[in-house]
């Protein structure tokens, strides 16, 4: 895969109560990904970002919340997560990468 293609499919973390219990739980993080980004490219980036083995990955559509005011109606903007696994005794460090 196209390496300028892997560091835009990772756009941030997505930080969370749920996702810092599965961390310690499970092993897995949380990532707010491209829309069009398949899982392959999204455990491709991780790999090759963090230095780490991906077991699995897993991915939702998040749908924009409306919001209501008095000036009208508007809508956040519809946003791709991804979960993923990394193998046991490995973990991510967002502040240090390659």
């Amino acid at each position: 895969m196209n390496t300028e293609r892997l560091y835009r499919v990772l756009l941030e973390p997505h930080i969370s109560e749920k996702v810092s219990i599965l961390g310690d739980e499970s092993n897995q993080y949380a990532f707010k990904v491209a829309r069009d980004a398949t899982k392959a490219e999204i455990k491709a980036a991780v790999e090759k970002i963090f230095s780490v083995n991906v077991e699995g990955v897993s991915t939702l559509n998040v749908r924009g919340k409306v919001k209501r005011s008095w000036r009208g109606v508007s809508r956040k903007k519809n946003w791709k997560k991804a979960y993923v696994r990394v193998a046991t005794g490995q973990e991510l460090d967002y502040m240090v990468t390659d």
